[in-house]
Parts: C-alpha cells; structure tokens; sequence
C-alpha cells in the first residue's frame, strides 16, 4: 500500500529531479511533511504525492489518517516551538555537533546535509542552510574560507567561527611505492589520479595547487574521475584503483591499508547568518564549541587540532 511507503530525501531529489538541499528547504518551510527514523528524514509517499499535487495548482481532498498508521510523525515546520537549523558539511565531527545541540539547545530540531563545502556556503546564499562548514583555501592569499565566504555572502550579516583545524594531503598506496612528496610529483607519468567532486573542499585544494604550481588538470590521468567523499578515494587508493588522491588524514585512518602524506593544515570553519531568527541559538552553540564536554570528545578522534575550536574569525 502507499500508506506504507516512505522516502528518504536522497530519493526525493533523485525524484524530483532537484537537489537534496532544496529537499530539506521544502521541509523547512512545511511544505513537505517529514518525520524522522534515527538519524535520517523520512517523506510519506502520500505527503509527496500531495505536495506534487499542490505545485501542479491541484486540490487534493483531505484523506484521513488513523493516529496507528504513523505513530511517529511530526512536521519538522515551525510547530511547539521546535525550529529546523540544516547543518551542512560531512565530516564526523558535525554529526558530534549536532548530537550535542539536540541536548542542549531547546526549540530546534537539527538536520544534516551531506554535501560540499562550496555547495554548502551557495545553500547559505539561497536560504537553504542555517549552519554551513567550509575548508576552502585561496591559494593567492594562503587564507581558508573567509574570501569564499565575502564574495558569496554580500550584503549578509554573518559569523564565523573555527569548529577544528586538520591536516590534508594524499593519499598513496601503502609504503609509498612512488614517493610521492608534493603536489609537483602529480606530473609523473603514468600516475592514476582518483579525485573529487566539483564544489568540495579537497577538489578545489587540488585546483588551486594545480594552478599554483603551473599544472594543466589535463596533465592528470583520472582528474575527470570523482567521489563524493574522503572516504570513497581513500578506498580506491587502498584498492590499487589508483595511485594517489587528496583527502584528510581521518579518513585514511577509517579505510587503512594505505599512507597518508600531509601536505597542508586545513582550517574547518562554520558560517553562521546572523538573523533574527537564528541569534537566540547562535550564543548556545558558541557555548557548546567552548565547551570542555565538546571539546574532549572530539580529541578522541585523531588528526584534529582544537587550539581555535570556537574563536569567532570573522563577523559582520
């Protein structure tokens, strides 16, 4: 029965043709009803067909539901004073975050958004994203984030805030049987490059050291190849699918069977808009970063440098 089906967003953008963001802002606004199941946002096939419906400018009769049929939902709209704030970005140490907002801070209901660091701050631009994480690095300036930041927030009121810093650089196969050093060593022949897609932090990393270092992207063999995640080229590495790819060094921790070469420190930031809104939490969230509880939880996690963990960088 449809009653019975349920979609996640990934289907639902996949579906609508749209992207998983523009998925959460329609749960945002309580468009599109949701409920959650753990971790993940689920969309009854019912409230899809009838979202679908009311775009086309169709009316659909109101259908009842028995209370037993769908023990758990709950718009994630603005209801009983509980607030949607998405949270984009993929690292583990947002989930953290999140996890610690939940306990924290009272009438939100987090969401997280598994997408990119350039994706993330343009989500932010279109209203899509509360709470953004970006590692982009300028390479004419050497500063990460803050000038990606300015240019694509104009006109905003914003803050940003150091959530941790980590080290980047490549990952190679174990023991390092080409000894690979720097990014000028990409230029060997005959090298296999796995890369990343377009927007994320690590691809644009490598772009701009290509363009540092007066590389062609077409002098790559596999720059045209992509995952989505650290963890997905660090795996293909691990597998011998190829020879080297850029990532942080958690992640070679998590897949193993390879070597991680660090070449950079890589500032992880999140953006904050500063609206009326979005201030009664904002302070609550500063709190938690500066926390001895936050804090010590994410030095469990190898690879990550907490000296800045909630030092405001940057705020207009």
């Amino acid at each position: 029965m449809s009653s019975d089906i349920s979609y996640t967003t990934e289907e639902i953008a996949k579906m609508l043709k749209i992207s998983k963001l523009t998925v959460y802002d329609l749960i945002k606004k309580g468009e599109l009803p949701s409920y959650r199941v753990g971790k993940q946002m689920r969309v009854d096939a019912a409230d899809l067909e009838a979202y679908k419906q009311r775009a086309k400018g169709i009316k659909s009769a109101p259908q009842p539901v028995q209370a037993a049929e769908r023990p758990i939902q709950h718009s994630t709209a603005a209801v009983n004073g509980m607030r949607p704030i998405v949270v984009t970005g993929q690292d583990i140490s947002l989930d953290i975050l999140v996890k610690h907002m939940e306990k924290k801070i009272s009438g939100i209901r987090p969401l997280r958004a598994y997408v990119g660091s350039l994706d993330s701050l343009i989500s932010m631009y279109r209203g899509e994203a509360d709470i953004v994480s970006t590692h982009l690095l300028d390479g004419d300036t050497g500063e990460y984030n803050i000038p990606y930041i300015r240019k694509l927030l104009v006109g905003s009121s914003y803050i940003v805030v150091n959530l941790l810093s980590r080290h980047a650089g490549f990952y190679v196969q174990k023991g390092n049987p080409l000894g690979l050093t720097g990014w000028q060593d990409l230029i060997r022949p005959g090298l296999r490059l796995m890369n990343r897609e377009k927007g994320s932090g690590a691809r644009i990393l490598l772009d701009e050291q290509l363009r540092l270092h007066g590389i062609s992207p077409q002098q790559l063999a596999g720059y045209e190849l992509e995952q989505t995640n650290h963890i997905g080229v660090a795996a293909k590495i691990a597998a011998g699918e190829a020879d080297v790819g850029v990532g942080i060094e958690k992640a070679a921790a998590i897949v193993g069977g390879l070597d991680f070469i660090p070449l950079i420190e890589e500032r992880y930031d999140l953006v904050m808009l500063k609206t009326v809104d979005n201030l009664p939490w904002i302070q609550s969230l500063l709190d938690i970063l500066r926390s001895e509880e936050f804090r010590s939880e994410l030095q469990m996690i190898a690879g990550y440098s907490l000296s800045r963990t909630g030092e405001i960088l940057f705020e207009t």
